[in-house]
């Protein structure tokens, strides 16, 4: 079966091994003619960096970088690069990376066209009515990693920088114009990133899969995606040169955030105050909290997920599923908890307080309240 194809769902994407060199025709069906990548300052002297700057310039499209982003992006990065994008005259934005870098620059293209500040836009009711439609910038999305999937979405996450929290601004136009998911891009990626953003893939499919809301669509996307991880996220962190499971997972990648169209939880209303608060990184964040949410949620979820282990070839119905997460997380040497994950200290009323407002708590199946949320932070603590 050949790894190549081209998709509309739920934007056009230009997947398989070596697409990086169609970057230049990428732009111009964007009807980019002077682009603005933006990545992460750790990508920013990469060698596929300076090759995909080397093809923009072959291209006609010059080389133009803007890597002030922090691994958990904010407002100040935000501002920063709307100032460059303003500044240069640009028409477009390559959104080059992993989540973070993918996320900032999906912004600056929303923010380069608007007037009111950014938090006018967050992910709250018809908020994103309030945006002019007309001054948000095409964007080409590139993902180097596989686990956020924020190439397929029409949201980012940006961190306050004086509250400290993680908040979701969201408007349809945000959705990158075309994606190019070459799996060659992720043979580098280190080990604990593989499984890092690997475990984040899976933890959005899982999420999605236990939501409560109607969407048989995402519902089926999310029940291949776990498979898609459970067969080969071992394989590309033992083999990172292994090019069939890398597509794989930029594949499950994909759908992960294709799915949880359908809802988060409280994996993420876990992990977005803690990453905000002690810079964690998200998706191994997400893999230590998912243990203990799967049995927070277990009365509500037991029977669908004795469904998805059936299909997954895991014996043992939902109580297998669970200690097939356990074993899953141990092979990739994720932390047992927060504390070992380097949260010393933490303000469990704050986190607490963040995680109520987080908007991925309307998709958890059981109800969160201060009580029984407070209690799962002392748990994974």
């Amino acid at each position: 079966m050949s790894l190549t194809a081209n998709w509309n769902y739920p934007n056009p994407i230009r997947f398989g091994a070596g697409r990086i060199k169609e970057i230049g025709d990428a732009c111009a069906t964007a009807g980019i003619t002077k682009p603005l990548l933006i990545t992460d300052k750790g990508l920013a002297e990469n060698e596929i960096t300076k090759r995909t700057l080397k093809l923009m310039e072959k291209a006609g499209l010059g080389s133009a970088i803007f890597a002030e982003v922090d691994p958990n992006p904010t407002d100040k990065n935000a501002e920063a690069g709307v100032a460059v994008y303003r500044e240069g005259g640009f028409d477009g934005v390559i959104a080059f990376g992993g989540g973070s870098g993918l996320d900032l620059a999906k912004t600056v293209a929303f923010m380069a066209g608007q007037t009111r500040p950014i938090w006018d836009f967050e992910d709250i009711g018809d908020w994103w009515t309030r945006a002019d439609p007309d001054g948000i910038a095409p964007v080409v999305a590139v993902p180097t990693t596989a686990g956020t999937g924020s190439e397929v979405g029409r949201a980012s996450v940006i961190t306050n920088s004086e509250s400290h929290e993680k908040k979701i601004i969201f408007h349809p136009k945000m959705l990158p114009v075309v994606v190019i998911a070459d799996p060659e891009l992720t043979v580098g990626m280190p080990k604990f990133i593989t499984a890092g953003t690997g475990l984040d893939a899976f933890a959005h499919c899982v999420e999605a899969y236990s939501s409560p809301h109607y969407h048989p669509m995402s519902q089926g996307i999310a029940l291949e995606g776990m498979r898609l991880v459970k067969d080969y996220l071992p394989r590309a962190y033992a083999d990172g040169t292994d090019l069939e499971a890398r597509g794989h997972m930029m594949s499950a990648a994909a759908m992960g955030a294709t799915a949880f169209q359908k809802g988060l939880g409280a994996i993420h209303a876990l992990s977005h105050p803690i990453g905000a608060v002690h810079h964690t990184h998200h998706g191994t964040t997400n893999a230590v909290c998912m243990p203990a949410v799967l049995q927070f949620n277990a009365e509500a979820i037991r029977d669908r997920f004795g469904m998805a282990a059936a299909y997954l070839g895991i014996e043992g119905g939902f109580d297998g599923f669970c200690a097939f997460v356990d074993d899953f997380n141990a092979s990739f040497s994720i932390p047992k908890t927060l504390t070992e994950l380097g949260v010393q200290d933490p303000d469990l009323a704050a986190l607490t307080d963040a995680a109520l407002r987080d908007p991925s708590v309307g998709g958890n199946p059981i109800e969160m309240t201060a009580e029984n949320t407070r209690k799962l932070f002392e748990a994974i603590l």
